[in-house]
């Protein structure tokens, strides 16, 4: 069953209330009111949909009314000798030419009807097979659109957090600038002090430029996504649980991919499609039968000239309606090699869907082992990174107390800034990286559904 784009009211009460912030769920909503790469991939199924309805066409009845109207002309030159009254066959006469014009107006319906044809079952076969292909590939597109939302909105926030860390780091590198200018005025320290300083604030000045940059492009891109402008980003909260994957065993994460990916499905009916087609083309080789009823009359008129001696009318009588019940057995002997070719084509088709499935079940396994692998290392990675935070700011704190009894240089403050600086980076990419590599692990399994992005937004704030 086709899932439409428009949300459950549920849904939308669920993002109500929030119109100061924008969340998760919002981004999520108005990407899947708007976003035409998941439009598209809804018109793409219901198109493939009716392919389905065509196939069972060909099974019934065809009903038709027919209208024609002739118009035949013929004659000699010659000359003949012809009764120009029929009443009297002996009393003839010599003409040079005679020319004879007849009109003929039918009209009629029939109906024919496929009595015995595989092919055609055959063919309907595989239409459902392509039909379930194409909902199976929708899935895949909507299950892609909740990770592109997710990731869109985690790019802003690492943006965001990218320029908080700058615009801190470049206060902090201006203060050590004017204190180390304060100390070169008074003797206490040198002009290389003061030039360092100075170095790493433009530096630092620059990439607060770049940063802001980065957060306009990382806006642009939601922008994108949903067709309007986003307003404020709710944050990740500082107490993100860094819970294993349920199960937690990534061969069980892999059954469930392999049973469950919708593009792994897709590929899987697409061979089913293949076979179909096979069984399509050799039907090509089976008598058919077809049976018609039709249902009409026709009327003829017209006149015969005699080489200017005169002319008769032709008239075929009053017409009178008539039916015609005709059953037609058709046995193919030869078709100069067609037949056999399309089997041979079908064939290769379906070893291609069987490569393709192959390929796609490899990539399928690699990516759900490798998500759940992102997933455990990156629970790591964010403690890790977070207890890097912490020492960087003691060390930068510890640095800056020595410079300022003269046990460090200025040198040494301004590289324990930027290694606070690199550790809230990592810190921030760690996070939003676990979080996406969740989602990405579900999506993986196939399993990926509404209710993680709402897990997910629950961690806003």
């Amino acid at each position: 069953m086709i899932r439409f784009r428009t949300l459950p009211l549920a849904i939308l009460l669920s993002c109500a209330g929030t119109a100061h912030a924008e969340d998760l769920l919002q981004i999520y909503q108005q990407a899947r009111n708007s976003d035409p790469t998941l439009a598209g991939a809804q018109a793409t199924k219901l198109a493939t949909d009716e392919v389905v309805d065509q196939a069972r066409a060909q099974l019934l009845p065809q009903i038709g009314i027919d209208l024609s109207f002739s118009r035949s002309r013929s004659g000699s030159n010659g000359s003949s000798q012809v009764a120009l009254d029929p009443s009297d066959p002996t009393n003839t006469v010599t003409v040079d030419g005679i020319t004879r014009t007849a009109y003929t107006r039918s009209t009629g319906a029939s109906v024919s009807q496929s009595i015995v044809d595989i092919s055609r079952w055959t063919a309907l076969k595989s239409s459902r097979y392509t039909a379930k292909a194409g909902e199976a590939t929708f899935d895949a597109a909507q299950q892609q659109l909740m990770i592109d939302s997710a990731q869109a909105y985690f790019n802003v926030l690492s943006a965001l957090d990218a320029l908080r860390f700058a615009d801190a780091n470049e206060k902090a590198l201006a203060r050590q600038y004017e204190q180390a200018r304060q100390r070169f005025d008074v003797g206490l320290a040198a002009i290389t002090d003061v030039n360092d300083a100075k170095a790493q604030h433009d530096q630092a000045v620059a990439t607060v430029i770049s940063n802001k940059n980065a957060v306009d492009t990382a806006r642009e891109a939601v922008r994108q996504l949903t067709n309007q402008e986003p307003g404020e980003f709710k944050h990740l909260r500082e107490d993100l649980p860094l819970d294993h994957p349920t199960p937690d065993d990534p061969a069980a994460w892999v059954d469930v991919a392999l049973k469950h990916n919708p593009s792994l499905q897709a590929a899987a009916l697409q061979i089913d499609v293949a076979n179909a087609n096979i069984n399509t083309a050799r039907a090509g080789h089976l008598p058919t039968i077809n049976g018609t009823f039709s249902y009409g009359r026709a009327q003829t008129w017209g006149d015969t000239r005699y080489g200017g001696v005169g002319t008769s009318p032709i008239y075929a009588g009053d017409p009178r309606w008539g039916s015609t019940v005709t059953l037609t057995l058709n046995v193919p002997l030869f078709s100069g090699g067609f037949t056999q070719s399309r089997v041979r084509q079908s064939i290769h088709q379906r070893d291609f869907a069987q490569d393709q499935f192959e390929v796609g079940r490899r990539q399928v396994e690699a990516n759900t082992r490798n998500s759940y692998r992102s997933v455990i290392a990156g629970a790591s990675e964010v403690e890790a990174t977070r207890a890097a935070v912490v020492s960087a700011q003691s060390s930068v704190e510890a640095t800056q107390a020595g410079y300022e009894v003269g046990t460090r240089t200025i040198v040494d403050v301004l590289i324990s800034q930027q290694t606070l600086l690199q550790a809230q980076s990592a810190y921030s990419s760690a996070r939003h990286n676990f979080v996406m590599n969740g989602l990405r692990l579900k999506q993986a399994a196939g399993v990926i559904e509404f209710k993680d992005l709402e897990a997910i937004n629950a961690l806003l704030e």
